[in-house]
């Protein structure tokens, strides 16, 4: 950086006018504010993903951080500064007495921006914003690792390491971050289907269970007087309120000598190092110049974590401003369903308060919809106000009547047009698409393609939208502009669907992959479904360019490449021009797939180790899907069933690429085999279903094997809190295939008042000194109280470990056999 007083840069396509950047703001280290700023640039592709579009909360030190014997004190900043150049993307918030407007840390020039204005460390909620500007579900747990008096970094280390087992028995993986300051920060990525409430209530349970189990070296209540010597889990930090220092943030501290302190993703290997410590910005530059970034393939799990409560169906709203028995609308009660049918659109004419139209487009089961009060522009040379309303159940595209002066919405409503819809953009705040409507429907009886593009400024949170005809019409078929407003017309059935022309294009940059609703036995009805295995690994992207160069990418658009150098081998299997989708799945002995072992390769980085590990924990990529051929051009608009014969008659197995097949047409079979075969489950994909890029459709359905096991009771653990009285958890033994009892984990969730009251005045009776089995781990054995192993039960579980403990269970019920 120059040092001159004052200077107008460039960054991201943004000017930005800079200060003083000889000005020190870390004495310690003498680090000065053009430091500052080029190490935000540095880290900023690392840092934005987890950043993006989050109400970005700012501790500012102008003058710089002073030192550990007189430090400066900062100020918090939530509101947008006045002085904030136009560019900076912002969002309001509305808190309970007050709303803030917010930057939003989504480019490289805010996070220079705020270097300059001395913004060192970067606070963001677990959240994000929608595309309507709505705070959404959040998309990660967050557990703050905080070391009381006398405890250290050690400690947190120690208790990350019990933190990661019960969350990895959730299927939640996590990754460490030091804080920078004192502790550790653990990530787990979620769904975004559960509530802050409800992900607040399982951190809040898991670390209590952690305290009942360590009780001499975690605790879970913040009182001072409880936490010396001990490691605090802070779980409040997913309350929706609450904010986490962003990883890769400075720490507004003196640091040390070599440089200001960072919020550093780490390797769960590093925590058991000798010399482990938080690390320097100059440190953490040096990573990733090596490119070697914990929390770059971190993205949301495909599956929910278990004992969360069921999430919002999307239907919620539309259900809360109706009452079913004064509107003759459709108020379905369930969630939605799966349709076999193509995309639909509807555009009704309302005559309510005031004339509009609304604009409705099916996506995941429900018709996402806008009020339009000119009705959709037919001319390429206006463009209408759109208002995004809440969404509506897919039965209201068939709709018409009066709905009842005083209930919402009330007045006439007739169809103006209704068709098909071809979606082919679907971003936060653009939507483009082509309508397919009726002869005689208002938009002429030829396709017409539309762009809906948001405007929000934050004043009217993110409900203000732009629709306009493109100029870019669907070939050969201009629309008239001879009347640019609506006339009026009769209802029509949906037509059947328009499939585009192929497009010999090779994509590029590669889709997203489409992405399976998790599901039940049961919402797999009838005949047209195709059922596949869930295979335990990473879901990838991969071509075969033209020019047969081969590009593999992970659902978050990570290069997968070089970190699977053995997966080019599909260039000698597949012709070039193909694009294809699969799983990277890794095999243990048994040639099974092991998620544990897959992660071992996967954080490689390292040309040499990934040769040498490749050798030990070759992968294997299964193709369930192929988007492109050079003979074909884009085939996602085709049915599933003629993209599977296509990929079946293109593709050859490999050594390290198949083709499997699927599981058969009877729903007990295929369940019965995949779990022969130790897979996750199954996913059901219907036979018509085109291919959704990005989108989570009801049209694949995935089903996960709930696990039930018989167990005896061999011992509980003392309870707290509400459980005082009764237990903190049951100790578990299973036999094994030779008879034996062994040990088989704890179980401290299910479990009603009643169950804990009579459970515990059975197991009184049964107490003995000495544990009936000897492979307990010491730290389930300092406050268990044994029984002698005459009470059985059932649980349901996630799956077994290695050493034979099982993953997540939950109490179901003592077995009816336990007689006197």
């Amino acid at each position: 950086m120059a040092s001159k007083k004052q200077q107008t840069v460039t960054v991201g396509g943004h000017k930005l006018r800079l200060s003083n950047m000889d000005k020190v703001l870390f004495p310690a280290s003498g680090t000065t504010k053009g430091e500052v700023i080029h190490y935000f640039q540095t880290v900023a592709d690392a840092m934005i993903p987890h950043a993006r579009n989050r109400p970005a909360t700012r501790k500012r030190w102008p003058d710089g951080v002073g030192t550990a014997e007189k430090p400066e004190q900062p100020f918090f900043r939530k509101n947008l500064e006045d002085s904030a150049p136009k560019w900076v993307p912002r969002q309001e918030l509305e808190h309970s007495d007050h709303t803030n407007t917010y930057p939003l840390a989504n480019n490289t020039a805010v996070l220079a921006w705020f270097g300059q204005v001395g913004a060192l460390e970067i606070h963001v909620p677990q959240w994000r914003f929608s595309t309507t500007g709505d705070p959404q579900s959040p998309d990660r747990l967050v557990l703050d690792l905080d070391p009381g008096p006398g405890a250290g970094l050690a400690e947190c280390a120690q208790v990350a390491h019990w933190c990661r087992e019960i969350l990895d028995e959730m299927n939640l993986p996590s990754i460490p971050v030091t804080s920078g300051s004192k502790g550790i920060h653990l990530y787990a990525a979620l769904n975004g289907t559960y509530t802050s409430e409800q992900v607040s209530q399982v951190a809040k349970e898991l670390a209590r269970a952690l305290e009942a189990d360590h009780p001499d070296h975690v605790v879970s209540d913040m009182k001072k007087s409880l936490r010396q010597g001990k490691v605090l889990i802070d779980w409040s930090q997913n309350n929706r309120n609450k904010t986490t220092i962003a990883p890769y943030s400075l720490r507004g501290r003196p640091g040390s000598a070599e440089g200001p302190h960072v919020a550093a993703p780490r390797d769960w290997e590093e925590l058991e190092g000798p010399d482990f410590d938080h690390l320097d910005m100059h440190q953490v530059m040096q990573r990733l110049t090596e490119g070697h970034d914990p929390l770059a393939d971190f993205t949301s799990d495909d599956d929910a974590p278990e004992g969360l409560p069921e999430a919002q169906d999307p239907l919620t709203t539309y259900r809360s401003m109706r009452d079913a028995a004064k509107t003759p609308e459709p108020v379905p009660a369930g969630s939605p369903a799966a349709r076999n049918d193509a995309p639909i659109f509807v555009v009704q004419e309302h005559h309510a308060t005031a004339l509009h139209y609304d604009t409705r487009l099916e996506r995941d089961g429900v018709l996402v919809s806008w009020a339009v009060p000119k009705g959709p522009p037919l001319s390429t040379s206006e463009q209408h106000l759109a208002v995004m309303t809440e969404d509506h159940p897919i039965e209201y595209a068939e709709f018409e009547g009066t709905i009842p002066k005083g209930e919402y919405g009330g007045g006439e409503v007739t169809i103006w047009d209704t068709g098909t819809v071809e979606i082919e953009k679907w971003e936060e705040r653009k939507v483009r698409f082509i309508l397919h409507g009726q002869p005689d429907g208002g938009l002429g009886g030829v396709p017409r393609r539309y762009a809906l593009v948001n405007t929000s400024k934050g004043d009217d949170h993110g409900k203000n939208w732009l629709i306009r005809l493109t100029k870019d019409q669907p070939k050969d078929e201009k629309p008239s502009e001879a009347s640019p407003t609506p006339a009026k017309k009769s209802s029509k059935s949906p037509s059947k669907s328009r499939k585009p022309a192929n497009d010999s294009e090779f994509p590029d940059p590669l889709p997203s992959p489409m992405l399976a609703s998790p599901g039940k036995p049961s919402d797999i009805r009838g005949q047209g479904w195709m059922l596949e295995g869930k295979w335990d690994g990473y879901r990838a992207i991969a071509a075969v360019h033209p020019d047969g160069r081969v590009e593999i990418r992970s659902r978050n658009g990570k290069d997968f490449t070089q970190t699977f150098p053995e997966l080019t081998e599909i260039a000698e299997l597949v012709p070039a021009g193909t694009v294809v989708d699969g799983e990277v799945v890794a095999l243990n002995s048994g040639s099974r797939p092991d998620f544990g072992l897959l992660q071992r390769r996967g954080k490689l980085t390292k040309t040499r180790e990934i040769e040498q590990t490749a050798k030990k924990i070759p992968v294997h990529l299964m193709v369930f899907d192929v988007l492109h051929t050079a003979e074909h051009g884009d085939l996602t608009a085709e049915p599933y069933t003629q993209r599977r014969a296509i990929l079946e008659e293109l593709a050859r197995s490999g050594k390290h690429v198949q083709v499997p097949g699927d599981m058969g047409d009877s729903l007990q079979e295929a369940m019965d085999v995949s779990l022969e075969l130790k897979l996750e489950g199954l996913v059901a994909k219907r036979t018509d279903s085109p291919y959704r890029p990005g989108t989570r459709s009801r049209e694949w359905v995935k089903i996960k094997h709930e696990n039930h096991a018989d167990v005896v009771i061999i011992g509980w653990r003392q309870g707290r809190g509400g459980r005082a009285k009764t237990f903190g958890s049951l100790l578990l033994g299973m036999t094994d295939d030779d008879g034996e009892l062994h040990y088989a984990g704890r179980v401290g969730t299910g479990f009603s008042d009643v169950d804990l009251t009579d459970i515990r005045a059975q197991l009184e009776k049964l107490t003995r000194k000495t544990a009936p089995v000897d492979d307990v781990p010491r730290e389930d054995t300092s406050d268990a109280t044994w029984v002698t192993p005459k009470l059985t039960a059932e649980v349901r579980h996630s799956g077994v470990t290695r050493d034979n403990r099982l993953r997540h269970p939950t109490w179901r019920g003592i077995r009816m056999n336990n007689g006197p």
